[in-house]
């Protein structure tokens, strides 16, 4: 029995680890209640530990027998909750209660049954087997599909086998006569020592998922510009410039850089605010008028780049000219009717084998000229003549 106590103790102790560790995701994730709800399942699930270790002891075994299944059943329950809010495949709290209600009471109906035997062993079993079956069925339902949710996954379902590998165990080792003989059997260190290993697996598991996300967002949110909701340089030299690497078509894209025309006077003349207003704005021309594999970015002040990729420079001079076109005709509040705000553009088609910094000077160029020449219009860079793959230069490391 002294070697089944310690893994209760184990047990609790390495539970309660998972619940600070999962308060302090909830501080810092924005996945906050979920982490929540998994650090109540896991705070729940624990008190299963206490009412085993009482059995032995206790007048009332079959209340801390009851006990000690209803409360790792419903930490279980509390932890599909708060991963269906994680993975967006939410349960429906009615369900989940009604589900741990129905076990408990086939448990109260089973418990006078012979202890190692194959009624009360699969009847004892299959709840557990069940949520773990439905956490993880939720889970493959996500649109999440990244290496950590699959493995997780792989985890939850040998969760659940595992509970159907209890109901041999149970048969196969002992599981004691009674609910007080429980912790003096061969049955109860195979059970604890398992779930031990399954508790740190599990555990283990869903803090990387979470922590996975927490850095997944911060990585992401360094990479946006704030103000315009567009890729800031960073970001947008991580997508692009990888993708050209990995690419050997004809056409690997084309790349437009613009430049509003004029900006420096609407902060001047109508403030900051308006002039912040113009910049989400022009985004948002942006995003409408570009097709979904394009990617968006401002690089600084009133100077944004976009990327069309396997598109052609006659195309990409469309595209541009109906940027232009948008933003001279978009109404930008803060702004008189009278004031119309421009922007002009330099278009380059990427030769294959050209890096990201050739194409960008190149567009610059053509920015350049277009600026010269009165502003609100289109200019196209002439091809390169040669490509030229450089050593990644300064610009490219900011």
């Amino acid at each position: 029995m002294g070697g089944a106590i310690s893994l209760l103790a184990v047990n609790f102790v390495i539970a309660q680890i998972f619940v600070a560790a999962f308060l302090v995701i909830a501080v810092k994730s924005r996945h906050g209640r979920a982490a929540a709800w998994c650090a109540a399942g896991f705070a729940i699930a624990s008190l299963a530990a206490i009412c085993e270790a009482v059995l032995p002891f206790t007048p009332v075994p079959k209340f801390f027998a009851v006990g000690a299944f209803a409360s790792v059943l419903a930490g279980f329950c509390l932890l599909r909750f708060g991963l269906g809010l994680f993975y967006g495949v939410p349960a429906k709290p009615a369900a989940l209660a009604a589900f741990l209600i129905v076990s408990v009471v086939v448990d109260l109906l089973i418990y006078d049954l012979p202890r190692g035997t194959l009624q009360h062993a699969f009847f004892y079993q299959m709840p557990f087997f069940l949520i773990q079956a439905w956490t993880a069925a939720a889970i493959m339902r996500s649109p999440r599909r990244s290496y950590a949710d699959r493995i997780f996954v792989g985890l939850l379902v040998l969760n659940a086998l595992h509970f159907l590998g209890k109901v041999y165990a149970a048969i196969a080792a002992g599981a004691g006569s009674t609910a007080s003989d429980y912790l003096q059997s061969p049955f109860a260190l195979i059970s604890q020592a398992l779930g031990a290993a399954l508790i740190v697996g599990t555990g283990v598991a869903i803090l990387g998922v979470m922590v996975k996300d927490i850095v997944d967002a911060a990585r992401a949110s360094s990479e946006i510009d704030s103000l315009s909701g567009l890729w800031n340089r960073r970001g947008f030299i991580e997508r692009v410039a990888p993708w050209l690497l990995s690419r050997n078509a004809k056409s690997p894209g084309a790349l437009i850089l613009t430049d509003l025309d004029r900006f420096k006077g609407v902060n001047d003349t109508y403030g900051h605010h308006t002039g912040d207003e113009v910049i989400r704005q022009f985004a948002r021309v942006l995003l409408d008028l570009i097709p979904s594999r394009a990617a968006a970015a401002r690089l600084g002040g009133e100077e944004f780049a976009v990327f069309l990729p396997g598109v052609d420079l006659a195309d990409a001079r469309v595209v541009a000219q109906g940027m232009r076109a948008a933003i001279a005709s978009t109404p930008i509040a803060d702004l008189p009717e009278t004031a119309t705000i421009t922007a002009s553009f330099g278009v380059a088609a990427i030769a294959p084998g050209e890096s990201l910094e050739m194409a960008l000077q190149r567009a610059d160029k053509a920015l350049y000229v277009a600026k010269a020449a009165g502003r609100n219009r289109v200019e196209c860079a002439e091809p390169t003549a040669r490509v030229v793959t450089p050593v990644v230069s300064q610009w490219m490391r900011q």
